[in-house]
């Protein structure tokens, strides 16, 4: 009777409760509360829908001990660029809690399996696929994981965007050239014009520029979205394949571009060492022609100090023989005068006394030496000789006498003076 009349209201549950009267009420209380023979049902308050890998499709919505309300298989998805993905998400939905809207929810899916089976299941894959939609897979691997898990979230809350699938033509600004001409040179002429088509999706917009969205009908019913995250994609393996590929080439391209980096650092290292090389050699063939410029400038100005030198040693000889010129000049006038002077005096003295002291003098000198060579005369003591005028010399004083008289006058003839005195003119 006790178990007919009242139940006990587990924590993290709301209970939708019908009496036997046709009563209806929302229990969310926990505790012991009435139904009076009537039913009741639980519900979570929040429910969770989780896609995982190993696991099948399994609802154990009123389970509390179960992993989540509803686990599913990964997901089957395609993106824009025609890839498919086995996708691991999760999304966890609050459930309304007001007698309103939970009254409404009750009454439209009776239990929380039909809730899930009919509303949350298929909101969670269309969701799940339509944001896969916006990007492709590309995009997705090259760095928009981040911008579709924020896309997945907002579509499930807010609504699914309505989209327009278009193909664009986009043209590359690299021009390509086809195979080479010889005869054409540089001027090679060009093939396809480097476009490609893509597909753009476009998010349909109202007059405001507000985008339009397909709302979630479960949110007519005043459930929301907690959370919802994609924990894992994992592409198909030709996807795989060519990113492996991609990858290995981009790879080789970042090596290839390294290596030319490293070429070009090494060119310009050659370079640098080939200019630092000649400047070396600039700079000591420099300094070897200034230490050379120098010496010969230090040679031309000694060539010019000693010439120089010379020149003024020069001079001051040139000066200094015509000091000495000068000198001897005036010496020369000198003893010229003195001896003009002294002629003058000499032939003043001579005019006065008609040369007689020097007469005289020249007089005694020759009788001096007449004196003497008669004196010293070698003659036998006794001479033998004739005396008749016609005789022939016999050496005698007298003969000698008249042979020192003759010179004596032969002198004085030579001499040209007069030995008589005569008076001086008045």
């Amino acid at each position: 009777m006790f178990n007919q009349v009242f139940f006990y209201a587990e924590p993290g549950f709301v209970y939708h409760v019908r009496t036997i009267t046709g009563e209806e009420k929302v229990v969310s209380d926990v505790g012991y509360n009435t139904y009076l023979f009537g039913r009741y049902n639980a519900w979570k308050r929040s429910m969770t829908v989780q896609a995982v890998v190993g696991k099948r499709e399994e609802l154990t919505a009123e389970r509390d001990d179960a992993f989540a309300s509803a686990l599913l298989p990964p997901l089957n998805i395609m993106f824009l660029d025609q890839v498919d993905a086995d996708a691991e998400a999760t999304v966890r939905f609050s459930i309304p809690q007001d007698q309103e809207n939970f009254l409404k929810l009750a009454h439209e899916y009776r239990s929380p399996e039909n809730l899930l089976r009919t509303a949350l299941i298929p909101a969670f894959k269309e969701t799940l696929q339509s944001t896969a939609s916006l990007m492709g897979a590309e995009e997705y691997y090259s760095g928009g994981r981040s911008g579709f898990n924020s896309e997945f979230e907002n579509q499930m809350a807010n609504g699914i965007y309505i989209v327009k699938r278009e193909e664009q033509l986009s043209r590359s600004n690299r021009k390509q050239k086809s195979s080479a001409n010889a005869a054409l040179g540089e001027e090679q002429q060009d093939y396809g014009d480097e476009t490609k088509i893509e597909f753009v999706v476009m998010k349909q917009v109202d007059e405001n520029g507000i985008p339009k969205r397909k709302v979630q009908k479960f949110t007519n019913f005043g459930i929301t979205v907690l959370d919802a995250r994609v924990t894992d994609m994992r592409p198909n393996k030709k996807f795989v394949e060519r990113m492996q590929l991609k990858q290995k080439a981009s790879a080789d391209r970042a090596i290839a571009r390294e290596q030319r980096i490293q070429e070009e650092e090494q060119r310009l290292l050659a370079i640098a060492k080939g200019e630092r090389e000649v400047a070396e050699r600039q700079a000591k063939a420099k300094v070897e022609q200034i230490q050379h410029t120098t010496e010969a400038e230090t040679e031309k100005q000694l060539a010019i100090t000693g010439a120089e030198k010379l020149k003024e040693q020069a001079e001051i000889a040139k000066e200094t023989a015509q000091i000495e010129l000068e000198k001897a000049r005036i010496e020369a006038e000198t003893q010229r005068t003195l001896a003009d002077a002294e002629a003058y005096q000499k032939k003043v003295i001579l005019q006065a006394d008609n040369a007689l002291a020097q007469k005289l003098q020249a007089e005694v000198e020759i009788q001096k030496l007449w004196a003497e060579a008669f004196a010293k005369r070698q003659v036998p003591t006794n001479v033998f000789g004739g005396n008749g005028s016609g005789g022939a010399p016999v050496g005698s004083d007298a003969e000698t006498k008249a042979f020192m008289q003759m010179l004596t006058l032969d002198a004085a003839k030579r001499l040209n003076y007069d030995r008589d005195i005569t008076k001086a003119k008045k």
